[in-house]
């Protein structure tokens, strides 16, 4: 992993975004939260992030907005999609707009979702070399 890896952590959810900064700052991540995804975006143009987690049911400007914003071939960094609703259509839709791994909260552990932004992270610090 890159030493102090730079996460955005967007998330509407205080109780999440309180849990997520926890686990990750443990595990040696530099992050920077926001609340809607219009802060994300300001954040991101601000300083490009290594890695985005994303939630899509936010207000201001949802997840979707955020990825529309950031395509895939147009960004130098993994987004990783939180949701609340476990229907397909959410999930094509993100990963159609770029989104390189899905997760419901309902059935995800912070260790999963640790553990892919790890795999990511690996990944492209192999890939940058």
């Amino acid at each position: 992993m890159p030493a102090q890896a730079n996460i955005i952590i967007a998330e509407d959810d205080a109780v999440l975004r309180d849990v997520y900064v926890k686990k990750f700052s443990l595990a040696g991540f530099q992050l920077r939260t926001v609340k809607n995804g219009q802060e994300a975006i300001d954040e991101i143009t601000k300083q490009v992030p290594d890695l985005l987690i994303l939630d899509l049911n936010m207000p201001i400007l949802d997840g979707f907005g955020v990825l529309e914003r950031f395509p895939r071939e147009q960004r130098k960094f993994p987004v990783i999609v939180l949701t609340n609703f476990g229907d397909t259509k959410n999930k094509e839709r993100s990963i159609e707009l770029g989104a390189d791994d899905f997760f419901i909260k309902s059935e995800m552990t912070i260790k999963t979702l640790l553990d892919k932004v790890m795999t990511l992270m690996k990944a492209r610090e192999m890939w940058n070399k």
